[in-house]
């Protein structure tokens, strides 16, 4: 009974030891979230879709009209009379009032500059998703990375174990004489490798989990899980198809290309003339008083202002905006090709990591085979050391390509679906 307690409470505390060592476990799609919501360079692009609605309550305000309030205070030397004793200068003088303005373009481009900044807020709104998408495939090219480096570290261990009991029997066969020094001694150099190999392997690991921590903005020790296989991409032609109607930057290229053709019809609006219209409630007072002071005003005031001749800056202008309206619809086809281009590149990888799968597995069965018989063979002196030595360097490469190629198709997975709908859409939704 109490050995059942000391088993029990010794696994306990390895379980604590190993949580405080490791902390807390994350898949890829908890540390997306992480980084949507923690990491800074995200943050910071969150911050110009706040600019662009700051831009469109600057756009708003020229259409409200401007009320002001006023008023002077003049006090003289001394007040002046005329010959005939009317008041000339009075002792002292003020005045005050309210003052209510607006004024608008004739076509109305006020109105087109307030519809562009609504158009900008949406347009930033993609700009930002696309960003997000961009920062979730280099947190999960890390996440990978981190999976590599752990599979590495115990590819690292399996080979020193095997070449420690390859050194082992080389030193029996040397006691026994049916083994040089030699051959003693290339196991120990190929055991010795081995070892850095393995320490290196482990401050990769150490290394990749500081920046992927980074990344998302994660502090303190953690770890991850590798999630279960994805599931096989679409057809190549579907995914052109998705990311013609998801990618936000193509969504953004549209609305930026309907903000240019506004920007067009707000240039050309400049050769339009602008009304202002004015109501002035205003009073003043006098001391002395003179017979004839008006002491309270009321009055309205409409002016229509239409510049002929402005060295042909209207016109320069009008110019631009048409120009960068073309930009923006080259930019767009560009933008199609290149998307086009990517996704056919991307998925050409992931067909090349997804066919080498099945003939590593198949090597690396071989590989395995053939290295324990090549170490029993060596034991009963039907093989040399250089037979075992490079029957463990095929079963190590093996390995290493399979893991490697493995993680790079499931990568591969993630950037098609980056390249063809987007992963920050699914994940908002998912969370809802």
């Amino acid at each position: 009974m109490k050995k059942v307690i000391f088993i029990g409470s010794l696994i306990f505390y390895i379980i604590i030891g190993l949580s405080a060592a490791f902390g807390e476990t994350f898949t890829l799609k908890d540390l997306f979230l992480l980084s949507l919501e923690k990491a800074e360079r995200i943050k910071v692009a969150q911050e110009n879709v706040l600019l662009a609605k700051i831009g469109q309550e600057k756009a708003l305000a020229p259409l409200l009209p401007k009320v002001a309030a006023f008023s002077t205070y003049t006090e003289y030397t001394q007040n002046k009379r005329s010959d005939t004793g009317s008041l000339i200068q009075p002792d002292t003088a003020a005045s005050w009032g309210l003052r209510i303005d607006e004024s608008l373009s004739l076509i109305g481009r006020e109105f087109i500059a307030w519809e562009s900044s609504k158009e900008g807020v949406e347009k930033s709104k993609y700009d930002l998703r696309s960003y997000q998408d961009d920062y979730l495939i280099q947190v999960a090219t890390l996440f990978y990375e981190v999976l590599k480096a752990k599979r590495a570290v115990d590819i690292a261990k399996a080979n020193t174990e095997r070449l420690t009991r390859y050194r082992e029997a080389a030193q029996k066969k040397l006691q026994v004489g049916e083994a040089t020094k030699t051959a003693l001694l290339r196991a120990e150099g190929e055991l010795s490798g081995a070892l850095a190999e393995k320490v290196r392997a482990e401050n990769t690991l150490k290394s990749q989990q500081i920046l992927l921590g980074r990344l998302v903005g994660l502090e303190g020790p953690f770890d991850i899980e590798e999630e279960s296989p994805r599931d096989a991409p679409r057809s190549l032609e579907e995914l052109k198809r998705l990311a013609s109607q998801s990618r936000p930057e193509l969504t953004a290229l549209k609305i930026q290309k309907e903000i240019a053709k506004k920007q067009v019809a707000f240039a050309k609006g400049a050769l339009w003339p602008n009304v202002s219209l004015s109501a002035v409630y205003a009073r003043a007072d006098q001391y002395p008083p003179p017979s004839n002071l008006n002491r309270e005003s009321i009055y309205a005031t409409v002016a229509l202002n239409f510049p002929f001749y402005e060295g042909g800056l209207r016109k320069a202008e009008v110019r631009e905006a048409e120009i960068k309206l073309k930009q923006v619809e080259i930019t767009e086809v560009d933008t199609i090709k290149n998307i086009n281009a990517e996704i056919e590149k991307a998925y050409l990888d992931y067909l090349t990591q997804e066919g080498m799968i099945k003939y590593l597995k198949d090597q690396l069965t071989f590989a395995r085979e053939n290295y324990y018989a090549v170490a029993k063979q060596y034991e009963y002196g039907l093989a040399s050391s250089l037979d075992v030595l490079d029957a463990n360097n095929l079963l190590l490469n093996t390995e290493k390509q399979l893991m490697e190629t493995i993680y790079n198709t499931e990568l591969a997975k993630v950037k098609l679906k980056r390249l063809s709908q987007g992963l920050t859409t699914e994940l908002l939704a998912d969370s809802k």
